[in-house]
C-alpha cells in the first residue's frame, strides 16, 4: 500500500486522552508516555498499513509497549484511525464501541 496520510478521528482522539490519563493516575509522567508511544504506533502506519488481522470489521494493531489496540481502516492513500482500546476489556466492549464508531 502506498499510504500518504493518516487521519485520527476525534473518538480515536479521546480513546487516546482517556488512556493517557489512566496511565498518568497511575503514576505520573506514564500517561505522556502512553501518549508518546501510542502516537509512535499510529505513525508506523505509513509503512504497515493493512498487514494487520481485521477483526469485528477493522484491522488491528497491538500497541508495541501497551495493551492496547489500534483499530484502523485504509481507503485510497488514507489510513483511519477509528479506536484505540485497551485490550483487557471484555470483547462484548470492545465490540460494542467499534460498532458505534462505524
Amino acid at each position: 500500500m502506498n499510504i500518504k496520510h493518516i487521519e485520527i478521528l476525534s473518538e480515536a482522539e479521546e480513546d487516546l486522552k482517556d488512556g493517557k490519563l489512566f496511565y498518568e493516575n497511575q503514576e505520573q509522567g506514564v500517561g505522556e508516555y502512553f501518549w508518546d508511544s501510542l502516537l509512535s504506533d499510529i505513525e508506523s502506519l505509513i509503512i504497515y498499513a493493512g498487514v494487520h488481522v481485521k477483526e469485528y470489521g477493522y484491522y488491528r494493531m497491538p500497541s508495541k509497549r501497551f495493551p492496547y489496540s489500534i483499530y484502523y481502516d485504509v481507503s485510497g492513500n488514507t489510513v483511519y484511525v477509528i479506536a484505540v482500546l485497551p485490550e483487557r476489556r471484555n470483547p462484548h466492549w470492545v465490540r460494542s464501541k467499534l460498532s458505534i464508531k462505524s
